[in-house]
């Protein structure tokens, strides 16, 4: 019964850390004056000024606040877990619009990888490029079908595996 048990409640209380780190490092929100709403304030990092001379010049990265866990099932049960951070690139000025819809990228991106893990592709060496290059495709192609033309592309910021 505790073998059961046990990579179920590791499960459960990795993704309650992760939830609780994602609570405790959010920026606090800020009092939109016009209209009287909270948004989110600004990362640090989520606007990188571009490379001197790149055509890229009118682009934003959002970094999405929290980090996706993805549970890794061998044998029926959970064998390991992923953990990633991603950002989103997309047209300047466009940050609302991603924090807007983060819910439903979230939900969408989450599918992304829970059908990458049930493909294997979280197994072997799967930070090849190969893999790696598959991944983002569908997390960008995820992005652009909620945000339409402003998204440009998602970024694997940080991605560990941790076996059980």
């Amino acid at each position: 019964m505790m073998r059961k048990l046990l990579p179920v409640l590791m499960a459960l209380i990795g993704t309650g850390a992760g939830v609780g780190a994602g609570f405790f490092f959010a920026p606090a929100p800020t009092q939109d004056t016009a209209t009287g709403r909270q948004a989110p304030q600004a990362h640090d990092n989520e606007a990188l000024p571009p490379a001197p001379g790149s055509a890229a010049m009118t682009r934003d990265f959002v970094r999405l606040n929290n980090q996706f866990v993805v549970p890794i099932v061998e044998d029926g049960r959970i064998g390991a877990m992923v953990v990633l951070s991603l950002s989103i690139e997309v047209t300047a000025g466009s940050a609302q619009t991603v924090y807007a819809l983060e819910p439903k990228l979230r939900d969408g991106f989450l599918q992304v990888l829970f059908d990458h893990a049930n493909r294997g592709g979280f197994d072997g060496a799967f930070t090849n490029s190969n893999s790696m290059d598959v991944l983002r495709r569908m997390l960008a192609q995820v992005a652009h079908d909620l945000l339409g033309p402003v998204a440009h592309g998602v970024l694997i910021t940080e991605i560990a595996r941790q076996d059980t």
